[in-house]
């Protein structure tokens, strides 16, 4: 009988399949994805020293004001903002974009849109 693989493990091997091209530097570090169903999140990492130089999802304060619903595109674009006036503030304008082994569609897609509106390179 057939059976239905796992959408974790799936998701798993899709993350582990870009995280090998995909390394961040002082110079141009990684901005990595995270979606729960309820909301999402947002780090800019430095892979070389291993440190979250920038972190925002809508679990943010100042993201909390500005949404209703933290399960959806318009609030995956405001964190996408956020992260980008964070990261401008401390001197990153080039990032690389780890999906994370989501598909760049949705939520995935408006967080890069918002993070590119608010003046992010990638």
């Amino acid at each position: 009988m057939f059976k239905k693989p796992d959408r974790k493990k799936l998701r798993a091997k899709r993350r582990l399949r870009v995280r090998k091209k995909i390394f961040g530097t002082p110079e141009r570090p990684r901005l990595t994805v995270y979606r729960s169903l309820n909301h999402i999140y947002a780090q800019i990492i430095n892979d070389v020293e291993g440190k979250t130089l920038v972190a925002s999802s809508t679990l943010d304060p100042v993201v909390r004001k500005q949404i209703t619903n933290g399960g959806n595109k318009e609030a995956a674009r405001i964190v996408g903002k956020t992260i980008a006036e964070k990261a401008l503030a401390k001197g990153i304008k080039k990032v690389v974009f780890d999906r994370g082994g989501y598909i760049y569609h949705g939520r995935v897609a408006a967080l890069a849109e918002g993070a590119r509106e608010g003046g992010l390179e990638f």
